[in-house]
């Protein structure tokens, strides 16, 4: 007598649920399960110069991601960011240090001079045509080669040597530190200031007719362009607004160490992008947004400080960094399909 099969029903229905839960709420389980494991192995984990220091670099890594998360609304990709950073940060410090501004224009020049980037990278890929990851690259690697020229590969800072056999006439002004290591009822200001560009951000994608437009251009650019949506013009805005997050990001990093370092911005680029894939699984969003870049940059920081407190060494934690970016993508071609 033949004995009856056995239903596997529930159990081919039980790995997909668990897949999606897993997709809509696996960032937010990560975050807990990091900062509960540092939370037990370092002892100077929970203090609150600890998590000031990680909300600082957080600021900066989310200003840099948003900017990388506007690139890839529209289908596109921005490498240049890193570098952008960098001469944000020599910007800065040389206004202040070798020209002795004020903060005015220490604060217009690098902002000036991301936009200017962006409007370079959007002049490559729009009119020019070039893939934007090769155009992006090269800009890169231009602007690599502009700040090391410009300051002949030495940092810039207070009281520094010139080659006249003098020093450097400015310095660090109060008001411009305040920005990267001040706080205001207890918050460093680099925090607040990143939690209004977050907000500013998801109601200007979120509910603006711009902002939507931004989606339909990345969604499908044939459709969008035969519907009268100026797509060039809103991939330029991207990448415009991708160079002047990634210049504000270098603006808080030059304001928080005091210094001027030349590629001092070059991990932010790895850390800015897989925060913004990281960002892509928040809530089972499945596209670029804003809320979840920041869960992505609140993950990598907390879990990067862990692991410096930890004593792990910085070029292992470049291959975990490496790690979460694979998983990432791997989510999202997941959820694509």
């Amino acid at each position: 007598m033949s004995q009856p099969a056995v239903s596997t029903a529930p159990s081919k229905k039980a790995a997909p649920f668990i897949l999606e839960f897993l997709y809509k709420h696996g960032t937010l389980l990560a975050i807990l399960a990091v900062i509960a494991y540092f939370g037990l192995t370092q002892d100077r984990f929970f203090t609150y110069e600890n998590f000031s220091d990680i909300l600082r670099s957080i600021s900066i890594v989310t200003l840099v991601a948003i900017g990388i998360t506007f690139s890839l609304i529209v289908d596109g990709f921005d490498l240049s960011v890193g570098s952008t950073v960098s001469l944000a940060t020599i910007a800065s410090a040389a206004a202040l240090v070798l020209h002795r501004q004020e903060i005015f224009v220490t604060l217009l020049v690098p902002l000036l001079l991301g936009v200017a980037v962006g409007l370079l990278n959007s002049l490559l890929i729009v009119k020019f045509k070039l893939p934007d990851l090769l155009a992006t690259l090269a800009t890169m690697y231009a602007i690599n080669g502009v700040q090391l020229t410009y300051t002949k590969g030495f940092s810039i800072y207070n009281d520094m040597p010139l080659p006249d056999g003098g020093t450097a006439p400015g310095k660090f002004i109060p008001s411009f530190l305040f920005i990267g290591q001040g706080e205001l009822f207890g918050v460093p200001f680099s925090v607040l200031l990143m939690l209004v560009v977050v907000m500013a951000a998801h109601l200007f994608l979120t509910y603006t007719k711009p902002g939507r437009l931004f989606y339909l251009t990345g969604e499908n650019r044939e459709a969008a362009r035969l519907s009268g949506i100026p797509v060039n013009r809103y991939r330029t805005y991207a990448y415009v607004i991708s160079g002047f997050f990634a210049a504000l990001g270098g603006i808080v990093l030059a304001s928080r160490i005091g210094t001027g370092q030349v590629s001092a911005g070059a991990s932010f680029l790895m850390d800015g992008v897989a925060a913004a894939y990281i960002g892509f699984s928040v809530f089972g969003a499945g596209k670029p947004n804003v809320i979840g870049t920041l869960f992505g940059s609140i993950l990598m920081g907390v879990l990067l400080n862990g692991l410096t407190m930890a004593n792990v060494p910085y070029y292992a934690q470049d291959i975990i960094k490496g790690a979460i970016l694979v998983g990432a993508l791997a989510l999202s071609h997941w959820q694509k399909k």
